[in-house]
């Protein structure tokens, strides 16, 4: 029997599934991300074997790519926010020093205990450190008037990470390449981290208003076919990203400030909920091939090769690294101890982490650090989406609950001050 044909009936069923049970599947303690990992597990050599493709590292890093492209567009979409430091103040917390916290913390880990070198700790640690914008949906805006702090600050978040972890991730190769490293950080930080981010930005605001003067324009003569205009928002993220990695700046970052700027300065309330609304439908229907594929990809023998290690370095991250990260970035902050635990908890690994490993592996990482660094990557994604599938329904309806009645002039009240 055609194996082919047998994946598209389940792929099929799956998709129904969880389309007409949506309404019972909220309820429960689980997300889509964690059923679909179960899926392709039973779907893999160990259950059914229906999935028998061993994708290389090329192919998953392009299918992660356009997942993480999709997704960051849809969290620029999502803020609401103006522009200014004050009312991004959780953002640039968890940003500026949360995730350096995250990166040399995991370095030092890998250093100390899984034996790598200096540099091989530091691309480890950029690999884990984005949180991802893909499976954290449970926890993220899905409301324009919704100006709730946790939902906010994790929203921004996962959209500026899967960027900004970029030059750390440049300064673990070129570690690899040249442990001396007083030979090329000159160029490290003039290039992968002033040139870079600098670009990212200014392209995406360059292409976003472009695009959108050109629609203003178009429309004042020929308005655009209603079921092709949703494709205007794909079609920035194209342009902004491959222009800015044609000027070797960071496409992730021109893209989600792309979708930021076209939110905030370029569409109606009407037009940006429809673009918002077909982002997220084509970013789930991505979200159900990838981690069907991840789910498939477990191999029960190098799992248990490298389980001690995965459990130490995923274990120290989840439960110590970034609670404890999170908790003295946000020191000082108007945020409820609540918000600012909560934020330590929800660090959801996944989809961006698998397209930094496979970037890595395609640019020089390999070896038998190659192989331990892509294990303990695949299993603390695995091991996340597990705990964060099982946790977030609960917790954020105890958070709803919980904050429900309470307002005060707090950052967290933003949308009753701004």
């Amino acid at each position: 029997m055609d194996i082919y044909t047998l994946d598209l009936l389940v792929i099929g069923l799956l998709l129904m599934a969880v389309t007409l049970g949506s309404s019972w599947i909220g309820k429960l303690p689980l997300s889509y991300a964690l059923i679909y990992l179960v899926v392709g597990f039973i779907l893999s050599p160990y259950g059914f074997n229906l999935i028998r493709v061993r994708p290389d590292a090329g192919f998953l890093e392009r299918l992660t790519e356009f997942v993480v492209l999709i997704s960051l567009f849809s969290c620029g979409l999502k803020m609401n926010r103006p522009i200014r430091a004050w009312a991004w103040n959780s953002t640039i917390r968890l940003i500026g020093f949360l995730m350096p916290i995250s990166i040399f913390a995991i370095a030092a880990m890998g250093h100390f205990f899984l034996r790598l070198d200096w540099g091989e700790g530091i691309l480890l640690g950029a690999i884990l450190a984005p949180t991802d914008p893909v499976l954290a949906s449970e926890v993220q805006l899905d409301d324009p008037h919704d100006h709730d702090e946790l939902r906010f600050g994790l929203t921004s978040e996962g959209g500026l990470n899967d960027a900004l972890a970029f030059p750390f991730v440049y300064f673990g190769l070129h570690w690899l390449e040249n442990d001396s490293w007083q030979d090329w950080f000159g160029q490290w930080v003039a290039v992968d981290l002033v040139w870079a981010i600098a670009v990212g930005f200014g392209l995406g605001v360059g292409v976003s208003w472009l695009v959108c003067w050109l629609e203003h324009q178009l429309a004042k003569h020929h308005a655009v076919d209603e079921l092709m205009e949703d494709f205007v928002g794909l079609s920035t993220i194209l342009l902004s990203y491959s222009l800015t990695e044609l000027a070797h700046g960071y496409g992730f970052l021109a893209v989600f400030v792309s979708g930021v700027v076209m939110h905030s300065q370029c569409l109606s309330p009407e037009l940006s909920a429809s673009r918002l609304k077909f982002m997220e439908r084509l970013e789930k229907l991505t979200e159900v091939g990838t981690i069907l594929l991840l789910g498939s990809l477990l191999r029960l023998e190098p799992m248990l090769r490298f389980a001690a290690p995965a459990a130490l370095i995923a274990g120290s991250l989840l439960f110590i690294i970034r609670p404890l990260g999170a908790w003295v970035s946000t020191a000082g902050a108007p945020l409820r101890p609540t918000t600012r635990w909560l934020f330590g908890w929800f660090g959801i690994r996944g989809i961006g982490s698998l397209y930094y490993l496979t970037y890595a592996l395609g640019e020089g990482l390999q070896g038998e650090t190659s192989e331990l660094i892509a294990w303990v990557t695949i299993l603390t994604v695995t091991i996340s989406v597990i705990l964060h599938g099982i946790t977030s329904t609960p917790l954020m309806r105890w958070y709803g609950q919980t904050l429900e009645g309470k307002a005060s002039p707090q950052l967290e009240d933003f949308g009753n001050n701004r």
